[in-house]
């Protein structure tokens, strides 16, 4: 009798796992990265060979990087719209100190230097003079674009002196196969998601998303963590600047542009609420390789890349009503 009793609570318990997994929105999202994939498998000769898989988790990496940082800034509350920028303003402001002779630990310092400033300035206006974030990254977005067009007077710059094959072997190499932007993207999902669940800073971060003037009640430094917020956003912008400077081998001013709608995008594809206080580091990275498995199947397809905005545009409005209808759902 006890048994039978233990296996139906155990069934029951399973059942109640199964059903809350199936209702997370980033569950569907990662059933259909997979599901594209294999049938793109399936019904294509290219899709499944080892440069193609190659070139898809490079190019996703990229994204998924900054995703993370995006999605951090959206669970609290926030928004940046200035990520593209950053990229750009980083990746000229490492290619013209190497190309200046500076090593490239000298120049990547002071690339990562340079999107710092850009979150501290977003940060700062944002929460000590109360500006809409919206409003400040826009802003931030022209004037980080110009910047770089400034730096590097609107030229291409391929030479980055001695250390030249090293940045490139940074950004487009690869280790045991795994392409090095890919193995930067676990580190940081590694490490931030160990930070959102186990640390105070992470704790804070949804604190202050989920409700502000509460968090502010329960003494939780909201000014100064929202200003970390968008450094640490920035910073991933960084990284990736430089990161896409060794994959390309060059840098030019157009680098990074619209980018900040993929990652958004990204983002809310994976579950961060863009109302705050939700997000997730496996979501931003199961966000990004959805898109990035859709813009390889419409090239591998022959269908017009103008198609590609189309499906992550539906994907966006589908994910969140996904969600509108699982918390109706809730509140029944």
């Amino acid at each position: 009798m006890t048994t039978t009793l233990e296996q139906a609570i155990g069934q029951s318990q399973h059942r109640s796992l199964l059903s809350r997994v199936m209702s997370l929105q980033v569950f569907w999202i990662f059933f259909a990265a997979v599901l594209a994939c294999v049938t793109l498998s399936l019904i294509t000769d290219t899709f499944a060979t080892e440069r193609n898989l190659f070139n898809v988790t490079r190019n996703f990496a990229f994204v998924a990087i900054i995703a993370i940082g995006m999605t951090t800034v959206i669970a609290s509350g926030g928004i940046d719209l200035s990520v593209g920028a950053s990229v750009v303003l980083s990746a000229v402001v490492i290619g013209a100190t190497m190309e200046a002779g500076y090593p490239i630990w000298a120049a990547a310092m002071f690339a990562i230097g340079a999107a710092l400033l850009v979150g501290l300035v977003n940060g700062v206006l944002i929460a000590f003079v109360g500006m809409p974030p919206f409003v400040v990254t826009l802003g931030m977005l022209s004037f980080a674009r110009s910047m770089a067009l400034v730096l590097s007077n609107n030229k291409m710059i391929y030479q980055f002196g001695p250390d030249h094959e090293l940045l490139l072997w940074l950004g487009g190499g690869s280790t045991f196969g795994i392409p090095h932007p890919l193995i930067a993207l676990v580190i940081l999902a590694v490490i931030m998601g160990f930070v959102f669940k186990w640390t105070r800073w992470g704790q804070h971060v949804f604190a202050i998303g989920g409700n502000e003037n509460a968090a502010i009640l329960t003494g939780i430094p909201v000014r100064t963590m929202k200003v970390s917020v968008y450094v640490f956003s920035a910073f991933t912008a960084g990284v990736t600047g430089i990161l896409m400077v060794g994959w390309l081998g060059s840098v030019t001013t157009n680098l990074g542009t619209a980018m900040e709608l993929t990652v958004i995008a990204a983002a809310v594809i994976g579950g961060a609420n863009l109302a705050g206080g939700e997000g997730t580091v496996f979501g931003a990275v199961v966000g990004a390789l959805l898109i990035e498995v859709i813009r390889n199947s419409l090239i591998l397809l022959g269908i017009s890349t103008f198609w590609q905005g189309a499906f992550i545009g539906c994907f966006i409005v589908i994910a969140v009503a996904f969600d509108r209808i699982r918390r109706l759902r809730g509140q029944d």
